[in-house]
C-alpha cells in the first residue's frame, strides 16, 4: 500500500478495479481541517483520464509493472504478434494497445512491453528507427529561402516531412516520439 501523499508523476496504482498511472498531483493544505491531495490519473487499459481528490490519510494499492523486451514478428489479421526475447513465447496484442507505435514498427523491431502479471499494458519503441522511403516526389528547389521539405511515405506507411534533397529508396532515421525526420541513415 502507498499513501496518497507519496504519489508522484508516473506512479502506477490499482484503484476502482483498474490500473491507473498518476499524471499530476498537488498537495493542498486547508486553513481549517485536513490536507487534501488533488490528482489526475490515466487508465492504463482504456486511456481515459480522471481527476480525483483524496484526504491525506488515504492509501492506494501500488503495482509493479515489468518491462519485457519483445520483438515484433508480423501482423495476424488485426492483431500484432510479438515474441518474448527470453522465453520465445508469442503474444497477440490488439491494435488499440499498440496505438500509434504501429506507424514505425517493421518486422523484427525490438520494443519494450510494459507487463502487469500476464497482461500487456503499453508498448515503447526505441527513440529512433531507420526506415526506407518508398514514395516521395522529386525535390524541386523553387521559391524557398531556406531548406524546404516535402512529404515522404515510409515502408511502414507513415508519412514524414523530409528535406528536398532526400530521394526515394533512401534510408532515413526517424524520431518515434515526434514522428520527425532526423537524418539520412
Amino acid at each position: 500500500m502507498i499513501s496518497v501523499t507519496e504519489l508522484r508523476n508516473g506512479t502506477k496504482v490499482e484503484m476502482d478495479g483498474g490500473l491507473w498511472e498518476c499524471l499530476e498531483y498537488s498537495h493542498l493544505k486547508m486553513g481549517r481541517g485536513g490536507a487534501k491531495v488533488v490528482t489526475k490519473f490515466r487508465n492504463m487499459e482504456s486511456g481515459s483520464i480522471v481527476d480525483r481528490t483524496f484526504n491525506s490519510g488515504e492509501k492506494l494499492q501500488d503495482i509493479y509493472v515489468e518491462g519485457k523486451k519483445m520483438q515484433y514478428l508480423y501482423k495476424d489479421g488485426d492483431d500484432y504478434v510479438f515474441m518474448d526475447m527470453d522465453t520465445y513465447d508469442q503474444v497477440h496484442l490488439p491494435p488499440a494497445l499498440v496505438g500509434d507505435a504501429a506507424k514505425f514498427m517493421k518486422e523484427n523491431t525490438e520494443v519494450e512491453v510494459a507487463m502487469y502479471g500476464d497482461k500487456a499494458l503499453s508498448i515503447t519503441l526505441p527513440n529512433q528507427v531507420i526506415l526506407k522511403i518508398t514514395q516521395t516526389d522529386p525535390g524541386v528547389r523553387g521559391d524557398t529561402v531556406s531548406g524546404g521539405t516535402k512529404p515522404a511515405t515510409l515502408e511502414t506507411g507513415a508519412v514524414v516531412q523530409v528535406p528536398l534533397f532526400v530521394e526515394q529508396g533512401t534510408d532515413v532515421k526517424v524520431d518515434t516520439r515526434t514522428g520527425q525526420y532526423l537524418s539520412r541513415a
